[in-house]
């Protein structure tokens, strides 16, 4: 069966989700987590006179548009790397 989110599918990809009574789904796994994040960071930083939710609305699609391709591909190629240091501390709080 096909996992449901990323962080699921790369762990039965290392045949760990069978082993794990309650796998781990943490928001730090999700790569659209970090995406969602650079973007707000993104918006915070962008001076405008943004007052309708038409404004609001372009603004994020800017600055969606202008994420670089290679940070999608970073947080995507970093995934099995993010879910062998979870699985090592147990479900904490791993550095990667």
């Amino acid at each position: 069966a096909r996992c449901k989110c990323v962080q699921m599918h790369c762990l039965c990809m290392l045949s760990i989700c069978e082993r794990m009574e309650w796998p781990v789904c943490s928001a730090d796994l999700n790569p659209t987590e970090h995406l969602w994040d650079q973007l707000g960071r993104a918006v915070l930083t962008r001076v405008t006179n943004a007052t309708t939710l038409a404004d609001l609305q372009q603004l994020l699609v800017e600055e969606w548009d202008a994420i670089p391709q290679q940070c999608v591909t970073k947080l995507a190629t970093s995934m099995r790397r993010r879910c062998q240091a979870v699985v090592a501390v147990h479900g904490s709080s791993a550095c990667y």
